[in-house]
């Protein structure tokens, strides 16, 4: 088979402001731009019916986060190709997809038709969900949107409007503490340069437009759980995936070199009290 190449224009990264709006009209343009990329290189370790929590690899069948979704309305926000959503729906929850790229939406319906487990997905933004209020039973993220959207207030106020009492909010993202450090998979990725409190977004401007083109936002351990707080939302677990010892993938800045000697992804799992 033909390898596939992929081109990338040139950027520049550095660190400055960036609003909701413009971090949406970036990020939605890049992962259109990415989509295909990603889903070439990653899609087979990620599996078409699989939900793998981070680059450790971590399931949800070994840590059972999201507890049973059997009969479950369950919500998966940033749901790229509709990998995790696909494997709710396989365990006979009611899996829905959220996603802002098209061209990641266009992939999960090329898995659906590949796979016959069908994802109902919708195109949308995570500060504006398009359901009615009460409407899940689980809502979460594996490494989705929550990291490129700017109103994390609005973020949370949504996921709480369209939980149930009761219900469960889950979600991984890039482990705090890793913002200190450069994204290098080398030896350089674990010497800190710069402050773990500093939340100024990462942003990538494209060279030849001067158009921003990536947005990544920085939040502490704090900043989520005061999040979780604000919106009526309790913290009942907390998990850091460790490095299998035999896991040699490299992907971005996650590595062997950095896996063992310091967290790459953090989970935190809440429930919406009534």
């Amino acid at each position: 088979m033909e390898q596939q190449v992929f081109v990338h224009p040139p950027v520049s990264a550095e660190r400055r402001p960036a609003d909701e709006a413009e971090s949406r009209r970036a990020n939605q343009a890049d992962w259109d731009r990415y989509a295909d990329e990603y889903q070439a290189t990653h899609g087979a370790f990620l599996g078409d019916v699989g939900f793998v929590w981070g680059p450790e690899g971590t399931t949800e069948a070994e840590l059972g986060i999201l507890g049973d979704v059997r009969d479950r309305d369950v919500l998966e926000i940033g749901s790229g190709a509709g990998q995790c959503s696909r494997w709710v729906s396989d365990q006979g929850g009611r899996g829905i997809g959220l996603d802002l790229s098209f061209r990641q939406l266009q992939h999960s319906r090329r898995i659906d038709e590949a796979t016959g487990v069908a994802v109902p997905s919708v195109c949308g933004t995570a500060t504006a969900l398009p359901f009615a209020d009460a409407s899940f039973d689980i809502v979460f993220s594996s490494f989705g949107a929550l990291q490129f959207v700017a109103d994390g207030e609005v973020l949370l106020s949504e996921v709480a409007r369209v939980l149930r009492p009761g219900g469960r909010f889950a979600f991984s993202v890039t482990h705090p503490t890793r913002w200190m450090f450069p994204d290098d998979p080398g030896e350089p990725g674990l010497v800190a340069s710069q402050s773990y409190w500093d939340r100024t977004p990462y942003v990538e401007v494209n060279d030849a437009t001067d158009e921003v083109s990536y947005v990544e936002h920085h939040r502490t351990i704090e900043d989520w759980v005061d999040l979780l707080r604000g919106v009526n939302m309790a913290l009942i677990r907390f998990v850091e995936p460790e490095w299998p010892a035999d896991h040699d993938r490299v992907w971005g800045g996650w590595s062997r070199t950095r896996g063992l000697l310091t967290p790459g992804t953090a989970i935190f799992v809440a429930t919406l009290l009534g």
